[in-house]
C-alpha cells in the first residue's frame, strides 16, 4: 500500500472515530433533555400535592435529576475535549497528506510530460475525424452520467412579517440560520432559498407567481383568531384571515408541496391547507423565537440531506430539545389523505 493510502486511511478512521464522539454528544444532550423533563414533572406534582411522602419522594427525584445531569455534563466535557484532540489528528493526517501528494506530484512531473508529448504524436497520426467522434461520444456519454446524478431542484420562499407596532421577531436571525444550515446539507445545490420581507398581502402571490416555490414558509406573527400580521403599506400590522390564506394556497397549489407556517397559533391553517399541498406545519399555541429558529432550520437541514418530510419534521422536534427547550411539542405535522409522511421526499438525488 502507498505512503499516502496509508494517510488516507488513517485520516478515515479518525474521521469515523470523531463522528461517533459526535453522536455520542448528541445522546447525552438528549439524556439531560428526559433527565429536565422529568425534573419538571416532579417540580409539578410538589405543586399539586400536600402529601408529604410524596413531596419528600419528588424532592429525591428532583435531587437525582441534578446529580445525573452533572455527570453527564461533565461526560460531554470529556467527549468534546476529545472531539478537538481527534481534529488536532485529522489535521495533521491532512498535512501529511497534502506532503505526500505533493512530492508524488513532482514525481510524475517528468513521466507526465512525456506521456503528454508521445500521446499528442499519436494523435496527430491518427485521422482527425475520428478522434473527435470518438471524444465527441465520450463527452456525451460523461454529460449523460453527470445528469443523472443532479437532484431534484427545489425553491423554498421565506415570507417574513415584522410589522413596527408589534412586538420584533428575530426573523433575519431564523433566516440566517435556515440559509446556514441548507448550505451544510448534502444536496445544498438543490435547495434554492429565497425570502421576501416586510410582507404585504399583494406581494403573496406576486412572489409565488415569480418564483414558483415548492416550500412556502411564513414567519412572524400570528393570533389566536387563526389569523396572520402581514404589514401595510406604512408598516403597520395588516392581520389576514384563515380563509383568505387558504384559498390563496388552493390558487397556487399546482406545484407547491409544503406550506410551513413559523408563526404562534397556526395549527388551524396548516390543517386547512394540508387538503390541498402534501404537507404542512402549523404551530397550536405560541412559539418562542429560539424555538422557531432552532427548529425551522434543522427542519430544512434535513431536506436539505434528502430526508423525508416526516424524518425532517422529527429531527427537528429532537433539535429542539436537545437545546432544553421546552417547546418541542408545539410544532404540528399535516399530511393529504392517502400520504404518508416518511414517503414525502421533497430532495431526491435519484430525480432529474
Amino acid at each position: 500500500m502507498a505512503l499516502i493510502d496509508t494517510y488516507k486511511n488513517s485520516k478515515l478512521t479518525k474521521e469515523k472515530e470523531r463522528a461517533k464522539l459526535v453522536s455520542d454528544k448528541a445522546k447525552e444532550y438528549l439524556k439531560i433533555a428526559m433527565l429536565n423533563k422529568k425534573a419538571q414533572a416532579a417540580r409539578d406534582a410538589i405543586k399539586r400535592t400536600s402529601s408529604a411522602s410524596t413531596i419528600n419522594t419528588k424532592l429525591k427525584e428532583i435531587n437525582k435529576c441534578t446529580t445525573d445531569i452533572a455527570t453527564i455534563t461533565k461526560k460531554i466535557a470529556d467527549i468534546e475535549a476529545k472531539i478537538v484532540n481527534k481534529d488536532k489528528e485529522i489535521t495533521g493526517c491532512q498535512i501529511k497528506i497534502d506532503k505526500e501528494q505533493s512530492s508524488l506530484d513532482k514525481k510524475n512531473q517528468t513521466t507526465e510530460t512525456k506521456f503528454k508529448k508521445d500521446q499528442d504524436k499519436s494523435l496527430r497520426d491518427i485521422g482527425k475525424t475520428l478522434i473527435n467522434h470518438k471524444e465527441l461520444h465520450l463527452q456525451t456519454q460523461r454529460e449523460i452520467r453527470a445528469l443523472k446524478d443532479i437532484p431534484q431542484k427545489i425553491t423554498v420562499l421565506f415570507l417574513a412579517s415584522n410589522p413596527l407596532d408589534l412586538t420584533q421577531l428575530r426573523l433575519d436571525q431564523e433566516a440566517r440560520a435556515i440559509a446556514n444550515m441548507i448550505r451544510q446539507s448534502k444536496y445544498r445545490d438543490s435547495v434554492q432559498f429565497e425570502s421576501r420581507w416586510a410582507l404585504q398581502p399583494m406581494d403573496l402571490l406576486q412572489a409565488i407567481n415569480e418564483l414558483n416555490p415548492t416550500i412556502v414558509h411564513f414567519s412572524g406573527h400570528g393570533s389566536d383568531n387563526d389569523e396572520i400580521a402581514f404589514q401595510d403599506q406604512n408598516g403597520k400590522m395588516k392581520l389576514v384571515t384563515k380563509e383568505a390564506i387558504v384559498q390563496t394556497m388552493m390558487a397556487s397549489a399546482e406545484n407547491i408541496r409544503l406550506v410551513f407556517f413559523n408563526t404562534c397559533y397556526s395549527k388551524n391553517q396548516a390543517e386547512a391547507i394540508s387538503e390541498f399541498v402534501e404537507a404542512t406545519i402549523g404551530m397550536n399555541t405560541s412559539i418562542g423565537d429560539d424555538a422557531a429558529r432552532v427548529f425551522s432550520s434543522q427542519f430544512y437541514s434535513s431536506i436539505g440531506f434528502g430526508h423525508s418530510v416526516g424524518k425532517a419534521f422529527q429531527q427537528a422536534k429532537s433539535l429542539v430539545m436537545m437545546e432544553g427547550i421546552n417547546e418541542e411539542n408545539t410544532p404540528e405535522l399535516f399530511i393529504r389523505d392517502g400520504l404518508h409522511a416518511n414517503e414525502i421526499i421533497l430532495v431526491n438525488p435519484q430525480q432529474t
